[in-house]
């Protein structure tokens, strides 16, 4: 098992910034892939950006820019920084981490509320 603790999320006014962190502790297996994504209200889950264990990163379209994914291997940590921030990035956001290869190692985090309004 895996448990994942996420903080940092909380309000934030259009054009500031957050830092989300997320540490992971258990069976961590390696290879893995570290990641964010959020969920707003009436829409679908979806990738924020991702991360390997060697440090590739991946973002969504509509982050690219504005948002950068960083990890610590040794404390088996994700962050994610998120400046110009924008009214249609609330949502809740979930840490996740899976397998590079094996598809069946997947874990989520509790989630974490981001609110970004005047």
């Amino acid at each position: 098992q895996v448990q994942l603790v996420e903080s940092g999320g909380g309000l934030v006014q259009p054009g500031g910034s957050l830092r989300l962190s997320c540490a992971a502790s258990g069976n961590i297996f390696r290879p893995n892939v570290m990641g964010w994504y959020r969920q707003a209200p009436g829409k679908q889950r979806g990738l924020v950006a991702t991360i390997t264990s060697g440090g590739s990163a991946d973002y969504a379209d509509s982050v690219k820019g504005r948002f950068t994914i960083s990890r610590d291997n040794a404390k088996n940590a994700v962050y994610l920084q998120m400046n110009s921030l924008k009214p249609e990035d609330t949502a809740v956001y979930y840490c996740n981490i899976r397998g590079l290869y094996n598809v069946d190692y997947n874990y989520w985090g509790q989630g974490n509320q981001v609110t970004v309004s005047s």
